[in-house]
């Protein structure tokens, strides 16, 4: 009896440690798995790195391709693998040393033999778009599921493999449908070559003696609104020369923007790929070109709306915002077909009272407008969350709801009541009685408060359309967050206090929010005083006006006929 017991009890110690270690082994077993795999992907990505870092090609890897791809190496089909951001290159992560030996990316700068100088066709085979046709019979490219077919990393033509004869092969390149935005690698060298010669006749060297050539520079900040820039990036590279391509979070846009003395005088054009901050970065940048001297370089410059507000950018034409609606070759299209128009940019200058009075006065430069009051606020209280945790603030529906949260909150709290108490303001020299309100806004620009037009509002009252170019600012007061909800729905009217050339406030007391052009700050008493500074050369796209914008252009139109 006794010897089954410790039989039995033997068993079961048996088999309580058999499960312990078949529970041990489920645990650890997938751990090790794990940790085998991670350290096996981050060799992996440490010697990629190490491929890209010495490779003359710009390579981007991904873990999935978004179309059927193939690699330009093995010629297998792939999903996952290594893209060229310049050439468009394809490869498969096995075969990356191989493409780096067997394939050249585009050449930004190449020897020329002369003013005259010309390329062929840089053709690469596979991958070419579905919607491609070939140029030699016109039937369409990249309807086979293998690698075929060439495309030229320049022009953007499209050949298929039983058109390709030899003569292609050391055809001249004429750079396709953007032949007059495009930087040819042979002109920087050219004149590289004749500043170190001394020599200053440009205009005999090819394109800078064509007629419509505006080459365009592309500044994009790709840490703008909803982080586009990056891909952006890649595409401008591929259909541009990648010379004329900056990130400007790797390089400031004063550098960045030396390329233009190198180009035709008041022939370059900007395309800015980010918000109105990084537009108003631009622009100093200009300014900065103009005390060096450099006037005759000045670029106009357009805007590829990545912020939240993009005001700016609305009021110009170009949109409230850009998702990747619009293909990128129609965004160059615009930029060649824009006009030119001049902005009003103005200089504020913020002198502290009492004790800090001995401070340095703050100058600030305003593009669109100043604002004392509750949307200063809401600015204040998401730049200060966005500075914590920038990591949130990467999409443009996130950020708008952030402002309306803020501003819902101060329709509650009402931190900036009774501010016609607490501050004077002068429009032009005159005195200006103010009635009850909690908030003032300065305009330069048509729009406001992400896609408002603050200044006419509603109805049919008889006021002047306000203009970005009549040195002339508008000046108009709110009741609070609230009335500044129902102005953007349109179900109310601002407090409309006058135009003026020259705007001056005077804070008395106390610590009120403050932002120029979105840009925050808390303020004690101090003065405010907004002049005009210079103008800007700005681009003008009529394409994407709205009814009202349409409207609007008509009666500018009108008022200046007579």
């Amino acid at each position: 009896m006794e010897h089954g017991e410790q039989k039995g009890s033997s068993s079961s110690v048996v088999a309580d440690w058999s499960l312990v270690f078949w529970t041990l082994c489920s645990v650890i077993l997938p751990v090790l798995i794990t940790l085998w795999c991670s350290f096996q992907r981050s060799r992996r990505q440490v010697l990629i790195r190490d491929i890209f870092r010495k490779s003359k090609h710009d390579w981007h890897y991904t873990y999935l391709f978004g179309q059927p791809s193939y690699c330009c190496v093995c010629a297998e089909h792939i999903l996952r693998g290594a893209f060229c951001n310049c050439c468009g290159l394809r490869v498969s992560e096995a075969c990356l040393k191989k493409a780096d030996q067997l394939f050249l990316c585009k050449e930004i700068m190449m020897r020329s033999n002369g003013a005259h100088s010309s390329m062929p066709h840089h053709w690469i085979r596979g991958n070419v778009p579905l919607c491609s046709c070939c140029m030699i019979c016109t039937q369409q490219c990249g309807t086979q599921p293998k690698l075929c077919d060439y495309r030229c990393v320049w022009c953007q033509y499209t050949v298929h493999d039983e058109c390709m004869m030899d003569c292609l092969k050391t055809e001249e390149c004429t750079f396709g449908e953007f032949r007059d935005l495009i930087i040819p690698p042979y002109y920087l060298s050219t004149i590289n070559q004749m500043r170190k010669d001394k020599r200053t006749n440009y205009e005999k060297v090819v394109p800078y003696c064509r007629k419509h050539w505006m080459p365009v520079i592309i500044l994009a900040n790709t840490r703008s609104g909803n982080n586009m820039g990056e891909t952006l990036l890649g595409e401008f590279k591929i259909l541009l020369n990648p010379v004329q391509v900056f990130d400007l979070s790797k390089i400031a846009p004063a550098k960045a923007l030396q390329l233009c003395t190198l180009l035709p005088c008041n022939a370059v054009r900007v395309l800015v790929c980010g918000g109105d901050g990084t537009v108003g970065w631009v622009l100093d940048a200009i300014d900065e070109m103009k005390i060096k001297g450099q006037e005759r370089y000045i670029p106009q410059v357009a805007i590829l709306p990545l912020g939240t507000g993009n005001d700016l950018s609305n009021t110009l034409g170009w949109g409230a915002g850009y998702a990747g609606e619009v293909p990128v070759e129609q965004i160059l299209q615009n930029v060649m077909e824009a006009d030119g128009i001049k902005l009003d940019r103005w200089k504020v200058q913020v002198t502290n009272k009492g004790y800090y009075n001995l401070r340095k006065p703050k100058v600030f430069t305003m593009n669109n407008y100043f604002s004392i009051g509750p949307d200063a606020l809401m600015a204040l209280n998401f730049h200060a969350h966005r500075e914590k945790t920038p990591s949130l603030f990467s999409s443009r529906i996130i950020n708008k709801a952030v402002y309306f949260f803020y501003g819902t909150k101060d329709c509650l709290v009402q931190e900036c009541k009774d501010l016609n108490k607490k501050v004077e303001l002068e429009l032009d020299g005159e005195r200006i009685e103010l009635p009850n309100l909690e908030g003032i806004i300065v305009l330069n620009i048509g729009y406001w408060g992400g896609g408002c037009r603050l200044w006419e509002g509603m109805g049919d009252e008889p006021y002047p359309l306000a203009r970005h170019d009549d040195g002339l600012l508008e000046v108009v007061g709110v009741h609070g967050s609230f009335h500044c909800a129902q102005i953007q729905v349109k179900l109310a009217n601002p407090v409309r206090l006058g135009q003026a050339h020259t705007v001056r406030l005077i804070l008395k007391s106390s610590k009120m929010p403050m932002q120029v052009d979105g840009e925050p700050w808390a303020q004690g008493p101090c003065t405010v005083t907004i002049t005009h500074k210079t103008h800007a050369l700005m681009l003008y796209h009529s394409g994407e006006q709205t009814d009202d914008d349409a409207s609007s252009v008509s009666e500018q139109d009108h008022v200046r006929e007579q």
